[in-house]
């Protein structure tokens, strides 16, 4: 892609989640989207491979409904009550409207089935694109106005991507499907807790984005799409195999690793509001969803494939940049010790 058109593409998606994040006023916050939307379908069907243009126009179909009700159910809202402010969502049907139109655009079960087939449709830096930055604009909506929301809604979606993120990833073998489903798992643990401590779900949100980071540019620099493809990585590049088995464990919430901070603190916040159920809950599907982390790195670090010597994976990756997956990893890896800090920063 020409140098100049990725550049105006990328400060498109700047731009439009920034739109977002400093609004208040639905319409606004509908062009952010909208912008944030527009920027990224080029990107995502730029190989034009067949799967790319199917994931690309699945993707640009399900964002624009999701659009098209945000829109209406905020038109209404403001015919009901006057003004297009988000902190003034006094309609119920309209604010349901609004939480399950931005639950299906980050992805949230049971509005989640387009992920997986999108995400397996795209390359790995577009597919990191998707699981991060584009969950910024819609989870900024859902911070601001979760107070208005029903909490039994919330804890039901919840709960139902937690368990499905989990139970979706344990028979696959493409890693993208994988991570797909890992995305889904982690956005249930911040959604369960939104309407009890919100910056316990920003804090969730950033560590979520550090270790999906960390996976899909260790996936890269291996250049690993399936599973099997993982079984060739120990021999020719040990180190990046160990971090790219921590970083997965870390995904799975495994001490001492800095998956285990979002996780132990949305327990912990869950037991104090009395919910000792909901919380019973959600530590068995994180243990659902670690299955399939141990899976994986059951597959890199035990397991020998057939064909080592005739692989066609290219035995070093020095034309690659590391520098971000050096630092995206550190990060995945170590900052639980910091965890006190971060969660006064972060309130």
């Amino acid at each position: 892609m020409n140098p100049y058109v990725l550049a105006t593409l990328l400060s498109s998606l700047g731009l439009g989640t920034t739109l977002t994040f400093a609004s208040s006023h639905w319409l606004l916050a509908w062009m952010g989207l909208e912008v944030n939307t527009l920027a990224i379908v080029p990107l995502m069907a730029q190989h034009h491979h067949p799967r790319a243009v199917e994931a690309t126009t699945k993707y640009f179909l399900i964002q624009a409904t999701a659009a098209a009700v945000i829109l209406f159910a905020s038109t209404t809202n403001a015919w009901i009550t006057g003004e297009w402010n988000m902190t003034n969502m006094s309609d119920p049907v309209a604010t349901t409207m609004i939480l399950a139109a931005l639950s299906l655009k980050v992805g949230l079960a049971p509005m989640h089935f387009w992920m997986p087939e999108v995400l397996q449709g795209l390359d790995l830096l577009t597919g990191l694109i998707l699981s991060t930055w584009q969950k910024l604009a819609p989870f900024a909506l859902i911070i601001q106005t979760s107070q208005t929301f029903d909490p039994l809604l919330l804890t039901a979606l919840g709960l139902t991507s937690s368990l499905v993120g989990g139970w979706g990833g344990l028979n696959q073998t493409q890693l993208r499907k994988v991570l797909a489903y890992s995305s889904i798992a982690h956005m249930g643990w911040m959604v369960i807790i939104l309407q009890h401590a919100p910056h316990l779900t920003f804090l969730a949100l950033l560590m979520y984005i550090l270790m999906t980071s960390a996976a899909f540019l260790t996936l890269k620099l291996s250049y690993a799409t399936k599973v099997g493809t993982l079984a060739t990585t120990w021999s020719k590049a040990p180190l990046l195999t160990a971090t790219t088995a921590l970083v997965l464990l870390s995904l799975g919430g495994l001490p001492p690793l800095t998956g285990f901070m979002p996780k132990w603190l949305i327990l912990q916040e869950l037991a104090k509001q009395d919910l000792p159920l909901t919380a019973t809950v959600m530590a068995l599907a994180a243990l659902i969803s670690l299955y399939f982390y141990l899976r994986l790195c059951y597959v890199m670090t035990l397991t020998i494939s057939p064909n080592t010597a005739t692989s066609t994976t290219p035995a070093n990756q020095t034309t690659q940049v590391s520098a971000p997956l050096a630092l995206s990893t550190l990060m995945a890896l170590g900052l639980l010790p910091i965890a006190p800090t971060m969660q006064r920063w972060v309130i």
